[in-house]
């Protein structure tokens, strides 16, 4: 199919944009474009107005300041990949960013609109939710900060007003004796998830557990931050037991349904594995592994 008619806009600052889109009561924004133009080929979404803000270069960038991880909205994938400071210090955000669809895909998707199109089977939004990041969004009133855990709303549905940007994602720092891990189990290479489960730990130095974060991909209308369980496993030690309730806790509050994919009771028990096999990862990586 051909999506029907719509106007075009590229700005050159994100205040152009936030313009734009103040003034067009069918705007949409084009970042990487990988989840927006099938939905227009197949007429799912008729933007009245495109504002297209891959030209906007302020938007792209990965570094460290203060307490803060920060990347640019517009930043590729593929530049996630790449990066040697997120190879050496995140490797919970490295996992995440070589599973993302495919490289054809990674060339152009970034992350800004990879969680503002807040589609549950997206792999940054549990990754985001297991580090406790949050995000900066800009509209015609100025900035605001967006606590991930308040972002996603409902099914492909987030906390962005329809005239704001998502600007900017923030991770906390790299602490010592921390480590996280994402595992993911598709169809084939590519494929949406049926199950993925991020994980992310500290470690204090008697060996317990210092903090620990848990996101679910693709098993709920939005992505699952896990609180319970990252609850229970802050001062335990990282034994199989502890780790295999920790995981029990994970399936509960999953929420999938019977689908080509999988049963309900497929997916509760991948949650379990794939929790566990997580957990042990970033537990590995924090004690220096």
């Amino acid at each position: 199919m051909i999506p029907p008619a719509f106007e075009y806009l590229a700005p050159r600052s994100v205040a152009e944009a936030v313009e734009a889109l103040g003034r067009h009561e069918h705007a949409k924004i084009l970042a990487g474009g990988q989840s927006l133009i099938p939905l227009m080929r197949f007429r799912l979404a008729e933007p009245g107005l495109l504002v297209d803000i891959n030209r906007i270069q302020e938007l792209a960038y990965i570094r460290e300041d203060g307490n803060w991880l920060k990347i640019g909205a517009m930043t590729r994938e593929t530049e996630l990949e790449r990066s040697a400071l997120i190879q050496e210090k995140y490797p919970l955000l490295a996992d995440t960013a070589r599973l993302v669809a495919d490289p054809l895909v990674r060339n152009l998707s970034t992350i800004g609109g990879n969680l503002a199109h807040a589609d549950p089977a997206n792999d940054h939004p549990a990754t985001m939710l297991a580090y406790d990041a949050e995000v900066e969004a800009v509209g015609p009133n100025g900035s605001r900060t967006i606590p991930i855990q308040s972002f996603f709303v409902s099914l492909f549905e987030s906390a962005l007003a329809p005239t704001e940007i998502l600007t900017e994602i923030r991770i906390p720092a790299a602490q010592p004796n921390s480590g996280g891990a994402y595992f993911k189990l598709e169809r084939k290479v590519g494929d949406f998830a049926t199950v993925a489960v991020a994980a992310q730990v500290r470690m204090n130095q008697d060996g317990t557990i210092a903090a620990a974060g848990l996101g679910l991909t693709n098993v709920g209308l939005t992505p699952i931050k896990v609180l319970d369980a990252e609850a229970y496993l802050v001062g335990k030690a990282p034994n199989e037991d502890h780790l295999r309730t920790a995981a029990q806790m994970a399936s509960e509050a999953a929420e999938p349904e019977n689908d080509h994919r999988g049963s309900e009771a497929y997916k509760r028990s991948l949650v379990r594995t794939y929790t566990i096999r997580a957990l042990r990862r970033a537990i590995e990586k924090a004690q220096g592994g």
